[in-house]
């Protein structure tokens, strides 16, 4: 008889849905995020209100931080843009990794599914996977059923069908990770640029403040001091920017190693579950 090869499929047995969230959110969101921060600045921080003699030239009134950050320049709505980005990207993972988790904690679902194949009840690991939902599950579920298939294919070799296994594993993972991980690449080019862009805001502001000790005669304290008040104004939306986004990415990276490496853990079970299983009596050692 010919000996078949294990063929694995591409569809790994798990639904590709696309997800909502991607490209076209980071499209429609990011410049939204710029206009709203302009409007923000010009209207908000910017209100004649909150200065002296109602004029965004002169001081902002004592005690009111909102003219103190619009003295901060034009720079200052690409930092508000980025620190708004930091918050709505990080929402917005936070949310899908919550999904992708399922509905409990991925240790105690990998625990089930653990027992589940000790027990040999691969239909009862299934079902634990349609409860759990999300990318783990899925991925689980797809090397579950090819588990499944593999058990009632006479004509393989035991360690094509682990391979079978494995390879499904490898390919149901790698249609779920790239959600995971997607936009993560916005809040790590923020963490990047945030300070750099505060720095140039604070050379600007510098810039403003030499210009006013270099006039001739009294130095124009109003621009020195709105030159002063730019670059420390920059300096601090920059490092914060870059602060909350470099908390962001790391967290949730973190947590996407998590949900990596419970599946592996899953993935590990089922292949030792299936090897011992299908182990052969001419196979395992004699004892005298």
């Amino acid at each position: 008889m010919e000996k078949k090869t294990a063929v694995v499929s591409k569809d790994a047995n798990v639904e590709k849905k696309p997800s909502p969230i991607g490209g076209v959110f980071a499209s429609i969101v990011i410049p939204l995020a710029l206009v709203a921060c302009v409007l923000i600045y010009m209207f908000v921080f910017g209100n004649p209100a909150n200065f002296e003699g109602n004029d965004p030239n002169n001081h902002p009134l004592p005690g009111n931080y909102l003219g103190i950050v619009y003295k901060g320049g034009w720079v200052v709505p690409l930092l508000l843009t980025l620190n708004l980005l930091v918050f709505i990207f990080a929402i917005e993972r936070a949310l899908t990794i919550s999904k992708a988790k399922g509905t409990k904690s991925v240790a105690q679902f990998v625990r089930t599914i653990s027992t589940k194949l000790k027990q040999r009840d691969i239909n009862g690991a299934i079902a634990a996977c349609d409860v759990q939902k999300g990318s783990v599950a899925n991925v689980v579920k797809a090397g579950l059923l090819k588990y499944k298939e593999m058990q009632n294919e006479p004509e393989l070799l035991k360690a094509e069908k682990v391979a079978a296994i494995q390879k499904e594993i490898e390919e149901s993972t790698s249609l779920e990770l790239p959600m995971l991980e997607k936009n993560l690449v916005i809040i790590s080019t923020i963490a990047s640029i945030s300070t750099l862009v505060g720095l140039i805001g604070t050379v600007l502001g510098m810039i403003k403040a030499f210009s006013a000790l270099a006039t001739s005669g009294a130095p124009d304290s109003v621009a020195l001091a709105n030159g002063i008040s730019e670059a420390l104004i920059n300096t601090a939306l920059g490092i914060t920017g870059s602060t909350i986004a470099i908390i962001a990415y790391n967290y949730f990276t973190s947590k996407i190693d998590e949900l990596t490496y419970g599946i592996d853990e899953a993935g590990f079970s089922m292949v030792s579950t299936f090897t011992a299983e299908h182990e052969t009596p001419a196979t395992r050692p004699h004892t005298v």
